[in-house]
């Protein structure tokens, strides 16, 4: 148990401060100007002194990420199963998503705004723009991967087909539909801040970063994208959270072994095979 808290918690930690070292070398042996990069711990300061500041801010992003994030993922979700369930509709549908992705993002942030005004809003449709189509994408495709043996199996024992849908092929999508979902997360808090550029008319962390920058305050810029940085990663292991609650049959044997005890007659057998 100790081992595997160690390798699950340690090992990432050991990579963040071997990453941060690296940064400090890099400053250190080639003298880097502060204006340019500056030293972690720098960075770091710049933010805990204004964080009174900064703490709103990072509320508001906080909360565009995690609202665009379910509706993404809700969005996501019920298109993958309405596709994988009318294949007429996914021929048709398929090739739209396709589209929407190739559009850039940050282009689509100005019509938006034009559309949904100043607020919000747009920030957290174009978080569920990011989100949806990994997760469309995953759930269809687990979707149309189910052991059709088990779904055979269940009609010949009469099983309905709601009954079908939710003890084998929503199981057998779990892992595909957390694969979309930790896809997503990573994505939705870049989805927040360019809402935040594009549609923010108050104060935003992506706006107060974009001051600093202006101000040629290096430190506070490196220092909010290190907040953005461990708001991105903490949504994600938020989600592999939820994933390990959710999927317990993923961490045990599903073949159980069978105890049994030798007879006279089998020490004999083994003994004297014939």
């Amino acid at each position: 148990m100790k081992r595997r808290v160690l390798r699950n918690v340690g090992v990432p930690l050991l990579s963040i401060v071997l990453l941060l070292t690296i940064w400090q070398l890099i400053v250190v042996v080639f003298h880097i100007a502060p204006y340019i990069a500056p030293r972690p711990w720098g960075a770091i300061r710049a933010v805990t002194t204004d964080w009174s500041t900064l703490w709103p801010l990072v509320l508001g992003t906080i909360r565009e990420t995690v609202y665009g994030f379910f509706v993404g993922a809700l969005l996501g979700l019920s298109l993958g199963v309405i596709m994988a369930k009318v294949k007429v509709l996914q021929r048709l549908v398929y090739p739209v998503l396709v589209l929407s992705q190739a559009v850039p993002i940050i282009a689509l942030a100005a019509p938006l705004v034009l559309i949904l005004g100043f607020s919000v809003t747009p920030k957290v449709v174009i978080v569920a723009w990011i989100v949806f189509f990994p997760v469309t994408v995953n759930v269809l495709d687990g979707l149309s991967h189910v052991d059709q043996d088990l779904v055979n199996l269940a009609k010949v024992y009469g099983a309905s087909r709601w009954r079908t849908f939710l003890q084998i092929e929503i199981p057998a999508t779990t892992t595909p539909l957390f694969s979309g979902l930790k896809i997503g997360a990573t994505y939705a808090v870049t989805g927040a801040i360019i809402g935040e550029l594009a549609a923010s008319s108050g104060s935003s962390l992506a706006l107060y970063q974009e001051h600093a920058n202006s101000n040629l305050n290096t430190a506070a810029v490196y220092g909010t994208t290190m907040v953005m940085t461990v708001i991105g990663i903490s949504w994600f292991l938020l989600v592999v959270g939820a994933e390990v609650l959710a999927t317990p049959w993923q961490r045990r044997s599903v073949a159980r072994r069978q105890r049994w005890r030798r007879t006279p007659d089998d020490r004999t057998n083994v003994l004297n095979p014939k």
